[in-house]
């Protein structure tokens, strides 16, 4: 019962009956409850799926590469000879599983967050705000568990218009700005998938022809065809171009330096609930397209890269550390940090690794968890301070202990504090880092990584306790004194994260290692034989 399923489709597609759903509703507090009752309809839904991942009923923890389940699977779009065919096909595995759950789970927190709506700046549109809220997570979802090439690039573009108005309408000052550099980016990646998605799908002959990601990278035929040098496009060696353009469109997601400049922007403009949203998930779409896309189609051009790639992670961590020592806006330091630790995810991939794969994943969930509790950490001082300069607060802890506690798990999750969720990703990135037999063959650059990478955690650890010690240490000031804790709501939303921050950081094999590490080491598993094989249809094309 569990290979095919019907589940899937109503977890992508419930946030979009919401949606409708609001259009008939009056009274803000109708549209409220509604919002929330169709992210929360989601997120049971995630965990009853997640129930026989965990428990082994649907193969040994998520299996191997290519054993996907809850799979919906039928023909779209097909033209009467066959020769263009697109199948609506879903389905999770051990990579995309995690982050369908992440995914319901942000957005319930972010729709949470967003309860005190009226008392923004912008007051009006509340029905389109979260009307827009819950196509976005339809899109989110999409993504996820989308396992044919064009259905997948469709929910792409449904994510890219939502988050445009979330950030160009109910965003701050410079909100215009925003969202049309964010959109810009995106859009400019988007192309160069899309080309990509055409070359996959024309280059083979027509017999072959398929936008089914699982067989572009399993066929041995196929992979035969893309990895061999003598295939080119536009004169270059196919596997390389294309990998470097899916790369690119999927690292301005992540979003790798130098394609960065839209995050701090869309972060600070943002609000609080959609910030939540971009770090928690937005960010995670590009280190998933890596790991669905071009390791597992493409591992010849990954090795080819491995040290351009890991040079970008490695000056993700640094430069990013460096820019958010440099802040005095809170939430811009939490932006920058951002880019720092999705660094530790291209590293982790770079290094072709056990160890370096699923620290690159645990990196994207914990991240995922940290950040939009940091974020939300800084919208609630900011509610009631209404500015978020560093060097304006102090002595927090001791005017808002509730917030000051949760505030302690959250950025200390964020520094890498054993124990936390930050601390077993970027451990497993640079210890895969250390053990890359690729990084090594290429000139030893294994160890130059690593030691780099180390030094990041140290950068990290500096603007973390810079930071804590001028917003929620020494004396307490008077104009803080007053504010009221954490409320009821806020605390709602917190505890969840935090609870999952000590979770995954005290038990990491047991929530999430043994959950993706069967089909990350599918994706290795992958990569040797597909080689060997593009090594021998070179050399029968040299003869």
């Amino acid at each position: 019962m569990w290979e095919h399923s019907s589940l899937l489709s109503w977890i992508v597609f419930l946030p979009v009956i919401g949606a409708v759903v609001l259009l008939f509703l009056g009274s803000a507090g109708q549209i409220k409850r509604a919002a929330l009752l169709f992210s929360a309809l989601p997120f049971g839904l995630s965990l009853l799926l997640l129930g026989p991942f965990l428990d082994g009923t649907v193969g040994a923890r998520g299996a191997g590469y290519g054993d996907v389940y809850f799979q919906q699977r039928l023909t779209w779009i097909e033209t009467s000879d066959r020769a263009f065919r697109v199948e609506y096909f879903l389905g999770v595995d051990g990579l995309s599983m995690p982050l369908v759950v992440l995914t319901t789970l942000i957005t319930l927190l972010a729709v949470g967050a967003s309860w005190n709506f009226e008392h923004w700046k912008t007051r009006r549109g509340l029905k389109g705000y979260m009307a827009l809220l819950l196509l976005l997570e339809t899109g989110m979802l999409g993504v996820f568990v989308a396992l044919d090439f064009f259905l997948f690039y469709i929910f792409w573009e449904v994510m890219l218009l939502p988050m445009y108005f979330l950030i160009g309408v109910w965003g701050g000052p410079r909100k215009e700005y925003a969202a049309i550099k964010f959109f810009i980016y995106t859009l400019a990646g988007s192309v160069l998938m899309l080309i990509a998605m055409l070359a996959f799908y024309f280059y083979p002959a027509a017999g072959d022809r398929t936008f089914d990601i699982l067989r572009l990278a399993t066929d041995p035929k196929l992979h035969a065809l893309f990895n061999d040098p003598a295939t080119r496009f536009l004169g270059y060696p196919f596997g390389v171009a294309m990998f470097v353009l899916l790369f690119i469109g999927f690292a301005i997601k992540v979003p790798v330096f130098p394609f960065h400049t839209w995050l701090p922007d869309a972060h600070v403009e943002a609000p609080t609930p959609i910030s939540m949203i971009l770090a928690g998930v937005l960010l995670k779409m590009g280190g998933y397209g890596m790991l669905r896309f071009c390791y597992p189609i493409l591992p010849g051009a990954g090795e080819y890269l491995c040290v351009f790639l890991g040079w970008l992670g490695v000056i993700n961590i640094l430069y990013g550390a460096l820019c958010a020592m440099a802040q005095d806006d809170f939430k811009k330091l939490v932006a920058y940090s951002s880019i720092s630790h999705m660094g530790y995810v291209l590293l982790g991939m770079a290094a072709m690794t056990q160890a370096g794969f699923q620290g690159a994943m645990f990196q994207m969930i914990a991240h995922g968890i940290s950040s939009p509790m940091c974020f939300f950490l800084v919208g609630v001082i900011y509610d009631r301070a209404h500015h978020r300069e560093i060097d304006r607060f102090g002595g927090l802890w001791l005017s808002m202990p509730r917030y000051g506690s949760m505030a302690t798990i959250g950025f200390f999750a964020s520094l890498g504090l054993p124990t936390l969720c930050g601390f077993i990703g970027e451990v497993y990135a640079v210890f895969g880092t250390f053990d890359s037999s690729v990084l090594s063959r290429a000139g030893g650059y294994n160890l130059l990584f690593g030691i780099l990478a180390a030094t990041g955690a140290i950068l990290t650890a500096a603007y973390i306790l810079w930071m804590v010690q001028r917003v929620y240490l020494g004396a307490e000031r008077p104009e803080y004194a007053g504010y009221p804790d954490a409320d009821r709501r806020e605390m709602a939303i917190l505890a969840p994260m935090a609870l999952l921050a000590v979770a995954l950081g005290v038990l990491p094999k047991q929530t999430l290692l043994d959950f993706v590490s069967n089909t990350l080491n599918g994706i290795l598993q992958i990569t040797p034989q597909m080689t060997t094989l593009a090594q021998g249809a070179a050399a029968g094309a040299g003869s």
